[in-house]
Order: structure tokens, then C-alpha cells, then sequence
């Protein structure tokens, strides 16, 4: 922000070649929307608002967005929402990882094309929260992220139901035959009751913690249910801190650091959150410059403790991560692990913040760092000759004996041939193999939630639970299982993974942290010789994004977007 920029409504004045002319206009206009002469000189703050009646996450955006404008006025400023693209997860098509970059682009220009001085980010759903800090980290304006919360639970014969594990656990049975058809009717009216996101520990959520952790939302908010009044509170309170960074003038570039970006990492194993924070945060990070290496990335998982016993790992729900402690509970627990010198849109340390006393903790759902749900990070980095640029593999949510597995290649080559064929009586399958989908990265598909590959259902009714399953694809935070995802390079720009055929040996370490495909380089050459990507799209955004994505390690953001640093174009010191 330049020191001489004016705090007003004459900030970024349009441009008709006389600056009086469009002083002039723009009061004359503003007149018409209702505000008052004697607000004109207040500073303003925009409130990126993202209502949709296609976005469940987001119904209580009307209530947000007036609590957040009380903090403004209250505070001295002037509040002005203004619209920006929402994306409701379930109601996309291919799926919303491909619109989270349209969003970011459409919130990086809003904020910088309006004369605002400091911006409220009002998301909540999967991928709004990491598109709103990608396009805030970019704009370099003042920003406060404030989430929507998680929904609160509903009840199905005395069981407590929250989407969306619990609806992939049903589901599973549905396929298995052990539920009816009458039943799941039931549960599918049962699982999402109130507004909000998904009640556990998927990605929103692991967003909306990731996003307190960073030091991007006020502390203590990340975690408050979505009904819950406190949440209307938190709005207000959000409000007047965007007042207050006007005058601090503190930036995201300032917030999101290398330090705050490794804070967030260890915060991500401890809550053994989703895979999918992991594209994100590398997104966000991207557009300052901030790469963490793999190598890195393994080291903070071996070295950090799950902490948080929550679906869809552990027991819990994001009302009981509430009650029980929150993100406060979380990061005194991890203090001798953190970068206690990063500095918060507060302009406090967390050393400072972590100085303050804390109500209680409910240890059954937050467990102290020297009793943890297990020993080391909830997601690891993987490398091989399969996944030369890497994957992700959640070993909370897997199998351990399945850890380490050798098995037999069943390859679906995308997924029209993967909903086609997965339930055949002929699938020539066995519960040992590996089941492998080609064509659903970035490039194919948009990268889809599609890595939870479905268990065959004659091996489901013959009891099999899980299967090592690998894709170029994503899963969603809500699911578990013995996946290996985000493989790179995807398939369809020719990775080895366009390789892989039926009966071909596939090799899984954890403990190794590889994945490697036991095929010869020369075989593998011989049938990469005849490679056609798939086709293109030719017009739109889709021909956009399908030109300009990068793959998973760089956050599937825009190579024209990202940093330089992040890209690998400019040497590190």
C-alpha cells in the first residue's frame, strides 16, 4: 500500500484521464447507493461475500456479512460487501479444484480494482478459503480470513451422524449389502442438518485451522460451529481488526512466512488433517515465494505427534474440537515445535498469544503432546519411479499392514472406464492387488476427488474394507483408506504412471517413503513411444486452466500466477 494512497472512497480512482472528473463521479454515483456525504472520508473496508444458493457451506453468509460491517462502523471505518465467485462443493462439475483458481483471480481483482483499504474474506467451503489467500496474498492489501464454520452434527438411531465420512461409511455398507435401500434414504436426510461445512475434519475444516494457524484469522475462531453465536461475535470482531490493519498496515506477505508456512505444516499433521491442504498451502505459499521441499515436508511429519482424535481418523467432530480447546489448545501443545517469532494480522507473536491462559482442555479429543494418538505426522511425501515429483499418502487414515505391500497392477485408464468397471462380477481382481486410476490429475480431469477409488463390490461383500489404491487424482478430507494420491507427473502429461498396465508389480513403502513401479526403463519406454495426451479443451476457462495448471508439488495454480521462487525458475539462495 503506498503511503501516499488516500483512505477513502478517491482510493484507485477510475481513469477517465482527470482525476477531478472522477473524484467527482464517483461521489455523485456513491450518493446513489445510499451513503452519506459524512462517510465518504472514512476508510473503507471490502468484504468479499461469497452467498450462493448452490453452496450449502454458505447460507448463513447474510448474517456474516452484517455482523462483520457492525465491527466496521463500530470501528470507524465503512463497510462495502461486494460479490465474488463461490464454490459449493458438490454442486460442481467436473469438481470445484477446477474453479479455485477462477475464484483466487476473481478476488486478487476485486480487491484490487475497488478502493478499498482492507478486505474481510468471508469463505468457508472446500476450496474457498485457499482461493481467497491466494488472491488476498497477491493483492497486498491488509486481509482478514474469516470462515463459516462447520455444521453441527445430526442423529441417526442414537448414532451421531456428520457429513461427510459418515456418509462414505454408509455408503460403503450400502455397496457391502449390510444396509438397505430404506436406510440409507434415511441417512442421506440425517447427515447434513444445519448450515456450514462438513462437521469433521476434512478440508474445510483443516482449512479453516491451517488459515488461524498462518496467523490470517483471529485467533480462537477457526474451530466455532457455524450456528453457534459465538460465530456472529467472531464476524464483528474480524470487522474491527480489518479497521485496525489499516493503520498497522500489516500485510499478508508479512503473516505468511516461511516460519508461519512450517507452523502451519506440524499444525496440519497434529490435526492429521486433509491431503488436500497440502496443494493449497503450497498454492498459497506459491504466490509469496515459499516452497517447502519434500525432504522438509517429512521431517516436520516424523518429527510432530497426532494430537487431535477426530473423524475422519479418530472419533470426534469439529463441535467437540470446539469444546474440547480448539486451535489454542493445539499450538500450546505443539509450542516447543513452532516458530513462535512469526507475527499474526493481530501484530502479535504467538509466543505472545500462547502467553495467555487457557480455559480447559478436553483431553479426549485434544491429547497432550506427550500422549499423543500416535507418535509421528498424520501425511507423509513419497517419491519412486512411479511418483518421480511426488505423492501424498495419509497413513492415519490407512491400513498398517498395509504399509508395506507389493501387489498386482488393476488399472482403470480414467474415470468413465473406472465407473464402468469397478463393480463388474468379471473384474479380475483379488484383495491383494493394487488398484491404479490413470487420467485424473490436473491436466485430465481437473483433478477430481476421484483417488478414493471405490473396493470392488465383490470384494466388499466379501468383506475387504481396504485396498492400496493410487491415482493422480485427490480425495477428499473426509475419506480414509491406503491411497497414495496426487501422483506427479500426472498421467496425462506423460508421467510413469500412463505406464502402469494390468498385472504390472507396484511396490509401497512407508517406511521407505516411496512408491516405485517394478517395470524395467526400457519397457517403460517402449510403451510411452506411442503417448497422446488427451484433447484439450478449446475455448472458455476450462481451455485456460487446462494450458496454464501446474502439477500437485507446484498447488495446481496458475504458472502465470505463481511465484517465480515457487515455480522452480529462479535459483534459491
Amino acid at each position: 500500500m503506498a503511503e501516499d494512497e488516500p483512505h477513502d472512497l478517491d482510493r484507485g480512482l477510475t481513469n477517465y484521464g482527470d482525476r477531478d472528473f472522477a473524484r467527482f463521479l464517483r461521489r455523485s454515483f456513491a450518493r446513489s447507493l445510499g451513503i452519506s456525504s459524512s462517510l465518504f472520508n472514512k476508510p473503507i473496508v471490502g468484504i468479499a461475500m461469497t452467498p450462493s444458493g448452490f453452496n450449502n457451506c454458505h447460507r448463513m453468509m447474510p448474517e456474516l456479512v452484517e455482523a462483520v460491517s457492525r465491527g466496521v462502523l463500530a470501528a470507524g471505518a465503512l463497510p462495502r460487501p461486494f460479490p465474488t465467485v463461490s464454490l459449493g462443493e458438490v454442486f460442481l462439475n467436473p469438481t470445484s479444484m477446477m474453479y479455485r483458481n477462477l475464484m483466487a483471480m476473481d478476488t486478487e481483482e476485486m480487491i484490487g480494482a475497488q478502493p478499498m483499504d482492507a478486505v474481510v474474506l468471508i469463505g468457508g467451503c472446500d476450496k474457498t478459503v485457499p482461493a481467497q489467500l491466494m488472491g488476498a496474498s497477491s493483492a497486498g492489501l491488509p486481509a482478514v480470513q474469516l470462515v463459516t464454520g462447520a455444521m453441527s452434527t445430526g442423529r441417526h438411531r442414537g448414532q451421531r451422524l456428520g457429513a461427510c465420512t459418515d456418509c462414505r461409511g454408509f455408503w460403503s455398507k450400502y455397496r457391502a449389502g449390510t444396509v438397505d435401500a430404506q436406510e440409507i434414504a434415511q441417512v442421506e436426510g440425517r447427515l447434513s442438518v444445519t448450515a456450514g461445512t462438513c462437521a469433521v475434519m476434512g478440508t474445510a475444516s483443516t482449512m479453516a485451522c491451517l488459515s488461524e494457524a498462518l496467523g490470517m484469522s483471529l485467533p480462537g475462531t477457526a474451530a466455532i460451529p457455524a450456528v453457534h453465536s459465538d460465530r456472529l461475535v467472531a464476524a464483528e470482531e474480524s470487522g474491527r481488526a480489518a479497521v485496525r490493519l489499516i493503520e498497522t498496515r500489516i500485510t499478508p506477505n508479512q503473516v505468511i512466512t516461511e516460519k508461519s508456512v512450517e507452523n502451519a505444516i506440524r499444525v496440519l499433521m497434529a490435526l492429521s488433517g486433509s491431503t488436500n491442504a497440502i496443494v493449497h498451502l503450497t498454492a498459497i505459499a506459491g504466490r509469496l515465494g515459499i516452497r517447502i521441499s519434500p525432504e522438509r515436508f517429512n521431517e516436520i511429519s516424523d518429527e510432530t505427534p497426532v494430537l487431535v482424535d477426530l473423524k475422519p481418523v479418530g472419533q470426534g467432530y469439529m463441535e467437540d474440537f470446539h469444546a474440547a480447546g480448539g486451535m489454542g489448545a493445539v499450538l500450546r501443545e505443539l509450542a516447543p515445535l513452532l516458530h513462535q517469532d512469526t507475527v499474526d494480522i493481530e501484530g502479535r507473536t504467538l509466543a505472545e498469544r500462547l502467553e495467555e491462559p487457557l480455559d480447559w482442555i478436553d483431553r479426549s479429543i485434544i491429547r497432550s503432546f506427550d500422549e499423543p494418538i500416535s507418535p509421528v505426522g498424520g501425511l507423509v511425501a513419497l517419491s519412486g519411479s512411479l511418483a518421480p515429483d511426488g505423492a501424498i499418502f495419509k497413513r492415519a487414515a490407512a491400513t498398517p499392514e498395509l504399509f508395506e505391500s507389493d501387489g498386482r497392477a488393476v488399472v482403470f485408464t480414467g474415470l468413465e472406464d473406472l465407473s464402468l468397471r469397478i463393480d463388474s462380477p468379471g473384474l479380475d481382481v483379488e484383495p491383494g492387488d493394487i488398484l491404479v486410476l490413470q487420467n485424473a490429475g490436473p491436466h485430465a480431469a481437473g483433478m477430481p476427488e476421484a483417488g478414493y477409488l471405490p473396493i470392488p463390490k465383490k470384494l466388499a461383500q466379501a468383506g475387504v474394507k481396504d485396498m492400496v489404491r493410487i491415482s493422480d487424482a485427490r480425495m477428499s478430507g473426509t475419506a480414509f483408506g491406503s491411497i497414495v494420491l496426487h501422483v506427479a507427473p500426472e498421467a496425462a502429461v506423460g508421467g510413469p504412471l500412463a505406464a502402469v498396465r494390468n498385472g504390472d508389480r507396484i511396490r509401497l513403502s512407508i517406511k521407505e517413503k516411496r512408491i516405485d513401479l517394478m517395470v524395467d526403463q526400457e519397457e517403460i519406454a517402449r510403451r510411452m513411444a506411442d503417448f497422446q495426451p488427451p484433447p484439450s479443451p478449446s475455448r472458455g476457462y476450462k481451455a485456460l486452466y487446462r494450458r496454464s495448471v501446474t502439477q500437485a508439488p507446484q498447488g495446481c495454480d496458475f504458472d502465470f500466477l505463481a511465484s517465480d521462487f515457487a515455480l522452480g525458475r529462479r535459483k534459491w539462495k
